[in-house]
């Protein structure tokens, strides 16, 4: 399964992916295409140019959840100092912590992390 994200700036998209989230690019197409596996190996992600039917950071058009295994707070601050901007403090909700953040283009993410293991 390959979760696609519109992206206005394939460089910006790559760079952001790669040295932020940790993703390793398994293949790229120029500015056409790149798709990378998150770094558990677990996910597949399709980086594809913006177009007028499919625009890039529509806020609500995707959320792409990030599981967090060891500390979210951590992770945070590593992600911060390499230029993520995250939209508030890790939230408490009952079972989970939850980090917002967005990558260049405005598109929504989330770092999450169980408070317990539960399934």
């Amino acid at each position: 399964m390959i979760t696609t994200i519109f992206v206005a700036d394939m460089d910006r998209a790559v760079k952001f992916y790669t040295d932020v989230l940790g993703c390793q690019v398994d293949m790229r197409f120029g500015n056409e295409w790149a798709q990378l596996k998150s770094a558990d190996g677990g996910a597949t992600l399709g980086l594809h140019p913006a177009s007028q039917e499919n625009p890039a950071g529509v806020k609500g058009s995707i959320q792409l959840g990030i599981e967090v295994k060891d500390s979210i707070h951590r992770r945070v601050e590593e992600m911060t100092a390499k230029g993520a901007k995250f939209s508030g403090p890790v939230r408490d909700d009952e079972q989970l912590w939850f980090a917002n953040f967005e990558d260049p283009d405005g598109n929504r993410l989330y770092l999450a992390q169980a408070k317990n293991n539960w399934v």
